[in-house]
Protein backbone atom coordinates (compact mmCIF):
# COMPACT_ATOMS: atom_id res chain seq x y z
CA UNK A 1 0.00 0.00 0.00
CA UNK A 2 1.31 3.46 -0.84
CA UNK A 3 1.50 5.41 2.43
CA UNK A 4 1.62 8.72 0.56
CA UNK A 5 -1.86 7.99 -0.77
CA UNK A 6 -3.41 7.97 2.70
CA UNK A 7 -1.32 10.71 4.28
CA UNK A 8 -3.02 14.03 4.95
CA UNK A 9 -0.59 16.84 5.81
CA UNK A 10 -1.81 20.02 7.48
CA UNK A 11 0.12 23.20 8.22
CA UNK A 12 -0.69 23.83 11.89
CA UNK A 13 1.39 26.80 13.04
CA UNK A 14 4.65 28.70 12.82
CA UNK A 15 7.46 27.09 14.81
CA UNK A 16 7.68 30.24 16.95
CA UNK A 17 4.12 29.66 18.19
CA UNK A 18 5.41 26.71 20.25
CA UNK A 19 7.67 27.79 23.12
CA UNK A 20 11.08 26.13 23.37
CA UNK A 21 10.81 23.47 26.12
CA UNK A 22 7.04 23.82 25.91
CA UNK A 23 3.98 22.56 24.11
CA UNK A 24 0.93 23.63 22.15
CA UNK A 25 -2.34 21.70 21.93
CA UNK A 26 -4.28 21.07 18.75
CA UNK A 27 -7.89 20.43 19.65
CA UNK A 28 -9.28 17.71 17.43
CA UNK A 29 -12.93 17.69 18.45
CA UNK A 30 -13.61 13.97 18.41
CA UNK A 31 -10.83 11.76 19.75
CA UNK A 32 -7.67 12.75 21.52
CA UNK A 33 -6.19 16.21 21.16
CA UNK A 34 -2.64 16.36 19.79
CA UNK A 35 0.21 17.97 21.71
CA UNK A 36 3.11 19.53 19.79
CA UNK A 37 6.34 19.59 21.81
CA UNK A 38 9.41 21.70 21.05
CA UNK A 39 12.42 20.40 23.02
CA UNK A 40 14.87 22.54 21.02
CA UNK A 41 14.73 25.51 18.65
CA UNK A 42 14.54 23.38 15.50
CA UNK A 43 12.83 20.19 16.71
CA UNK A 44 9.14 19.34 17.12
CA UNK A 45 7.34 16.14 18.11
CA UNK A 46 3.63 15.29 18.20
CA UNK A 47 1.86 12.93 20.58
CA UNK A 48 -1.72 12.36 21.62
CA UNK A 49 -2.25 14.73 24.56
CA UNK A 50 -2.99 11.81 26.85
CA UNK A 51 -0.60 9.94 29.13
CA UNK A 52 -0.86 6.16 28.68
CA UNK A 53 -1.04 5.76 32.48
CA UNK A 54 -4.16 7.66 33.61
CA UNK A 55 -4.83 9.98 30.66
CA UNK A 56 -3.13 13.07 32.09
CA UNK A 57 -2.59 16.04 29.73
CA UNK A 58 0.99 15.61 28.51
CA UNK A 59 0.94 19.15 27.09
CA UNK A 60 0.91 20.45 30.68
CA UNK A 61 3.99 18.43 31.62
CA UNK A 62 7.61 19.50 31.85
CA UNK A 63 9.69 19.03 28.70
CA UNK A 64 13.28 18.04 29.43
CA UNK A 65 15.62 16.71 26.79
CA UNK A 66 13.61 14.44 24.53
CA UNK A 67 10.92 13.53 27.05
CA UNK A 68 7.92 15.03 28.80
CA UNK A 69 6.89 14.34 32.39
CA UNK A 70 3.18 13.80 32.91
CA UNK A 71 1.83 16.34 35.42
CA UNK A 72 -0.42 13.80 37.16
CA UNK A 73 1.86 11.00 38.30
CA UNK A 74 5.33 11.83 36.99
CA UNK A 75 5.62 9.31 34.19
CA UNK A 76 8.30 10.22 31.63
CA UNK A 77 7.28 9.78 28.00
CA UNK A 78 9.84 9.76 25.17
CA UNK A 79 8.86 12.38 22.59
CA UNK A 80 10.27 10.50 19.59
CA UNK A 81 8.46 7.22 20.24
CA UNK A 82 5.67 7.95 22.72
CA UNK A 83 7.00 5.13 24.91
CA UNK A 84 6.95 5.44 28.69
CA UNK A 85 10.46 5.37 30.12
CA UNK A 86 11.38 2.39 32.35
CA UNK A 87 10.25 1.22 34.79
CA UNK A 88 6.86 2.42 33.48
CA UNK A 89 5.22 0.68 30.53
CA UNK A 90 2.83 2.17 27.98
CA UNK A 91 2.78 4.25 24.84
CA UNK A 92 1.15 7.50 23.73
CA UNK A 93 0.06 7.64 20.09
CA UNK A 94 2.56 9.58 17.99
CA UNK A 95 2.21 11.60 14.82
CA UNK A 96 4.71 12.55 12.14
CA UNK A 97 5.64 16.22 12.00
CA UNK A 98 7.90 18.16 9.67
CA UNK A 99 9.36 21.64 9.75
CA UNK A 100 9.04 23.39 6.38
CA UNK A 101 10.18 26.99 5.97
CA UNK A 102 9.51 27.88 9.60
CA UNK A 103 6.10 26.16 9.75
CA UNK A 104 5.06 22.95 11.48
CA UNK A 105 3.28 20.41 9.29
CA UNK A 106 1.45 17.48 10.83
CA UNK A 107 0.43 14.18 9.28
CA UNK A 108 -3.06 13.34 10.51
CA UNK A 109 -2.30 9.63 10.17
CA UNK A 110 -1.00 8.37 13.51
CA UNK A 111 2.20 6.35 13.42
CA UNK A 112 0.26 3.39 14.87
CA UNK A 113 -1.89 3.34 11.73
CA UNK A 114 1.20 3.55 9.48
CA UNK A 115 2.95 0.75 11.42
CA UNK A 116 -0.17 -1.47 11.14
CA UNK A 117 -0.57 -0.78 7.41
CA UNK A 118 3.10 -1.53 6.74
CA UNK A 119 2.86 -4.82 8.66
CA UNK A 120 -0.28 -5.80 6.70
CA UNK A 121 1.45 -4.97 3.41
CA UNK A 122 4.45 -7.13 4.36
CA UNK A 123 2.19 -10.12 5.02
CA UNK A 124 0.24 -9.76 1.76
Amino acid sequence: MNMAGIDAWVRVCAIDEIPVLGARVLQCGEGDDIALFRPAADRVFALADRCPHKGGPLSQGIVSGDSVTCPLHGWNIALDSGQACAPDVGCARRYTVELRNGFVWLSLVSMAQVDTSAAEAAVA
